[in-house]
């Protein structure tokens, strides 16, 4: 069996706000633009989450209602500013099929890397900016099996490529 893993870093923050915590910073407008145009491309390519894991900070949640994609969530505190480990963790108690992921920097880049075979040809898979969208096919019948390395990079988009 296939399972799908839709990997995404929130999209573009407000850095304006002097005295809020980070958890708390809000998208700004360009956040606001692309989270919307991220998941215009996610429903015309046919990736759709069944459902969704989601770092408890603003600016995710902010991402994932701007996707406009309707999947039940999950919001876990561990996936902000997670770890690869702590990643790897949390997916493999994913039950879903189509698993969206959507977390931080740097964990989110390290974390893409690691779980592919082969990295996609972009030249800011490595940096993934903002809103940066791996979507990648494992072999494997439960999340609970998820080994690194085994992904096979289906598409890797940014904001930029939309434009």
């Amino acid at each position: 069996m296939t399972r799908t893993l839709i990997l995404m870093r929130h999209a573009k923050s407000d850095w304006g706000s002097l005295g809020l915590a980070d958890h708390d910073r809000q998208l700004n407008e360009r956040g606001m633009r692309d989270a919307p145009a991220l998941g215009g491309w996610l429903r015309m390519n046919g990736y759709l989450p069944d459902q969704v894991l989601c770092s408890t900070a603003s600016r995710t949640r902010q991402t994932l209602d701007g996707l406009g994609l309707g999947a039940p969530a999950v919001f876990l505190p561990a996936l902000y500013h997670a770890d690869p480990d702590i990643l790897q963790h949390a997916l493999q108690q994913a039950q879903g099929h189509t698993v969206l992921m959507l977390g931080h920097n740097p964990g989110i880049a390290t974390f893409a890397a690691e779980l592919l075979h082969d990295a996609p040809d972009h030249p800011r898979f490595d940096d993934y900016p903002t809103c940066a969208t791996l979507v990648a096919d494992f072999e494997i019948d439960s999340w609970a099996d998820l080994s690194l390395g085994t992904g096979r990079a289906l598409d890797f988009v940014i904001p930029a490529d939309l434009a």
